[in-house]
């Protein structure tokens, strides 16, 4: 297969970096956050783009009314709910640069609020769809810093996405459901967008309520498009570890409408002194798989397809 790793304008963005071997092709966009704007197998992109957003950059923090947030591969650090509001990190521009024959960094200026520095590297298999991504969270500050790493992918929208569930899990139904407000469910009613079949928990439409969290222990996400793409995500997961959310989960899937459906494996809380680093590592792939007439994938087929990847 061709190989190519070049600089190119995309999405409205300069200075982007295009990593390809001829069967996939990834897009990373240093302007607005550090993020991966296209993941894409046969010129059809899994994850979802704002494209009214093309272009825009944002320093107007802290952000206006009727601003989205931005699309795309995303990434941050956790928690949600109580780390300092840090666009430095997730709407400022990054270095980029080239690594290697087949992949590249970004890395963010250094955040006083929270004194993380954020290095992400991407390399992309010569032969197959698969990319390791991995992010660094540096303390840069002069004070010790717990964070974690939280990986926000927007995956294109209207597709059926896949997670395995604990069998230890604490929660009673396996995952839990987020709303209405601040509300955390734990004894969710089913209801005929999702449910769990042969142990995973399989979204099929747009739930009533966006938002599932799980503890899992197998550490993988799928998520089937209906352009026939079967994005996969495997993460480390850590059970003798403290993970920092609300309750806990180290994954998150937000299944916004038929709009969009955010994949985001979770990792423990570290614990870093001044000039110390913790690094997190997840393996992406980008397959074709048919997408079901019925609306309901084989469950079997999408395990042995994600357990087959190594």
């Amino acid at each position: 297969m061709k190989n190519s790793l070049e600089i190119v304008d995309a999405y409205g963005y300069q200075q982007c970096v295009s990593l390809g071997n001829g069967l996939v092709n990834l897009i990373l966009e240093p302007n607005l956050g550090g993020r991966v704007l296209e993941y894409s197998r046969g010129g059809k992109n899994a994850f979802y783009i704002k494209h009214a957003d093309n272009g825009k950059l944002r320093h107007d923090w802290p952000e206006p009314p009727g601003w989205t947030s931005p699309c795309g591969g995303r990434c941050d650090i956790g928690p949600e709910l109580t780390t300092p509001f840090h666009p430095v990190l997730w709407l400022d521009s990054y270095k980029a640069e080239m690594v290697g024959k087949n992949g590249a960094r970004l890395t963010s200026n250094d955040c006083n609020v929270t004194g993380i520095r954020l290095i992400r590297d991407f390399v992309l298999d010569e032969n197959t769809g698969k990319v390791l991504f991995t992010q660094t969270m540096k303390n840069v500050s002069s004070e010790p810093t717990a964070f974690f790493h939280w990986s926000r992918t927007f995956a294109v929208g209207n597709g059926i996405c896949f997670a395995p569930v604990n069998p230890a899990s604490r929660y009673p139904k396996g995952y839990l459901v987020y709303g209405p407000g601040d509300v955390i469910d734990y004894m969710p009613d089913e209801e005929a967008a999702f449910s769990i079949r042969d142990g995973v928990l399989e979204i099929r439409s747009a739930p009533q309520r966006a938002k599932f969290a799980l503890d899992q222990s197998e550490g993988w996400l799928a998520y089937l498009t209906r352009d026939n793409l079967l994005f996969v995500k495997k993460f480390p997961v850590y059970p003798n570890r403290v993970y920092g959310e609300i309750a806990a989960n180290n994954v998150s899937i937000w299944y916004y409408n038929h709009e969009v459906c955010e994949i985001e494996p979770i990792g423990p809380v570290e614990h870093l002194n001044p000039g110390e680093e913790a690094s997190y590592t997840e393996q992406w792939w980008l397959l074709d798989h048919p997408f079901p007439e019925s609306g309901s994938a084989d469950i079997g087929s999408i395990k042995k397809i994600v357990n087959s990847l190594i």
